[in-house]
């Protein structure tokens, strides 16, 4: 250190605790299954997707979103992959979807409908009707042929139903 350098004090960096979403991408026919959702208000599409529950492996925690939201059950095939936005973190999942709906379920009460939109008509909605940009990011990289082996995914959990 020499005279006259100035010392900057250290700034204590804050640990962010990122919100774990899973995403679940379905193509049939060239069309995507998407979800119009009510979100503070404002009506959004989004892929079917959702945050992670306690104790729930991420594959689970997928499959029970595409339920919850389309009344569809969802058997996933690979990951698309993983998406870093603000504070949120985003594993994508690719795979198709029984397209009988499940006898019984309703969707979730922030969802207005499941539609099958292509993709001209999703890269069509205004930005602010897109529920984030990990929407198009996650379709982009699918039409990619992004595609990791559901084995990239380790979960060491103590529970039985890791896939």
């Amino acid at each position: 250190m020499h005279d006259g350098d100035i010392i900057k004090p250290k700034r204590e960096k804050t640990a962010v605790r990122p919100q774990i979403t899973v995403a679940a991408v379905v193509e049939l026919e060239g069309q995507f299954l998407m979800v119009e959702e009510k979100v503070n208000g404002r009506t959004v599409y989004n892929q079917p997707a959702g945050h992670l529950e306690a104790g729930e492996s991420l594959y689970a925690a997928v499959c029970r979103e595409v339920l919850e939201e389309t009344c569809l059950r969802f058997a996933p095939e690979f990951v698309v992959g993983l998406y870093q936005w603000r504070h949120w973190l985003r594993v994508a999942f690719g795979g198709r979807a029984n397209l009988r709906p499940v006898k019984g379920r309703q969707l979730d009460d922030d969802i207005v409908a499941a539609h099958w939109l292509e993709l001209k008509q999703i890269q069509r909605l205004p930005r602010r009707q897109l529920r984030s940009p990990l929407v198009i990011a996650v379709i982009e990289d699918y039409r990619r042929g992004q595609h990791h082996p559901l084995s990239c995914l380790r979960c060491l959990s103590e529970e039985k139903n890791c896939l």
